[in-house]
């Protein structure tokens, strides 16, 4: 098998040649390309590199919901993009030591009378993930919450993915991290998140889960809070799916997308819940510069879109109209040119 370490040369590589994954080896072939599907929206362009996004949807105004995208660098930050595509500077959260994943829950309870949404994203070379609320974007973490405290390799200390999750069986408010490096058994740890008397959130250590093919590394997380399980991408080798409740185990659930339907790393994952346990997972063919859809029910395979994207990391999705561009929800794709890129859900062809 191939590999490109080089990530300027893999770019170049693969606008000249479609990877193609046979049983044997990833191959350059011709093959016609699925036709690409061009964005509403193409957001204003961060300082160094766009990585992932999270939508948060207005409660009181949809038009005027947010997008919290990752620029991934020592002084990167969390940016917020309005429907426009433009940059919302008084919601940025700017000087952050390299965030990597971030993601958004609605009602996190932080006392006994408040609740609060949260966005909680990694903090890489702090070793740490932050918490802040929304739309007010205060901290809420004291600084940061440290994680992988028990590792000695520091490679296994840097956080890189994340997904909160919300229980709905308990109410309790889980973060779900994943790192730059792990080992084959245990590779996510799963934290409560709690806010004391004061208001300041902290996280404590429920379990450690998911098994790792040694491959490359586990960045993507989504959670379905609604059915209950994650899913993570282990990038050279395929999805996989665990509980998301703790008390449920740790045992893998399934293991899906390792067929041949990815070109090379497996990347950004996104959760399409379109009711009655039907809907889609959305998951980034990242050298193809595709995604490819399986069922939110029985996690088959559903087809692959080309939405024109380069090199995506991370995608976040809402099926809730917000406004007249966005009529049926909103698709969030990070491209390879420090944007995002938004679409409305039905230029996916799902529905």
């Amino acid at each position: 098998m191939i590999f490109i370490k080089n990530k300027t040369e893999r770019r170049f590589i693969m606008k000249k040649f479609i990877i193609c994954l046979s049983a044997l080896s990833i191959i350059a072939c011709a093959e016609e390309r699925l036709p690409a599907i061009e964005p509403d929206v193409i957001t204003e362009k961060t300082p160094n590199d766009t990585d992932d996004p999270a939508i948060w949807v207005n409660p009181d105004d949809a038009s005027k919901s947010i997008v919290f995208g990752t620029d991934k660098d020592t002084n990167g930050g969390i940016y917020a993009f309005d429907l426009d595509g433009k940059i919302i500077k008084e919601k940025c959260i700017l000087n952050v030591q390299r965030p990597n994943n971030v993601d958004l829950r609605y009602g996190f309870q932080l006392n006994d009378s408040v609740k609060t949404d949260i966005i909680a994203f990694t903090e890489r070379e702090k070793q740490q993930i932050r918490v802040f609320s929304v739309p007010d974007m205060t901290p809420l973490d004291g600084g940061g919450i440290p994680v992988f405290t028990d590792e000695t390799d520091r490679a296994k200390r840097l956080p890189m993915g994340i997904s909160l999750y919300k229980s709905p069986e308990t109410q309790k408010m889980y973060a779900i991290v994943g790192r730059k490096a792990g080992p084959k058994e245990n590779y996510l740890y799963q934290y409560e998140l709690k806010a004391d008397s004061l208001g300041v959130v902290s996280g404590s250590l429920v379990r450690k889960f998911g098994d790792f093919s040694g491959k490359k590394e586990i960045e993507a997380i989504a959670v379905d809070d609604e059915m209950g399980f994650v899913y993570y991408s282990d990038e050279m080798d395929g999805v996989k799916k665990y509980y998301a409740e703790p008390s449920k185990g740790n045992e893998r659930v399934a293991f899906f997308g390792n067929d041949n339907k990815f070109s090379e790393d497996i990347e950004g994952i996104a959760i399409a819940n379109t009711g009655n346990g039907e809907g889609y997972i959305i998951v980034s063919d990242q050298q193809m510069g595709y995604f490819n859809v399986f069922s939110r029910k029985d996690n088959s395979f559903i087809k692959a879109i080309n939405l024109s994207t380069t090199e995506t990391d991370g995608c976040d999705v809402v099926t809730t109209p917000l406004n007249s561009t966005f009529k049926t929800g909103l698709f969030a794709a990070m491209n390879d040119d420090a944007s995002f890129y938004f679409y409305d859900f039905s230029k996916l062809g799902l529905e």
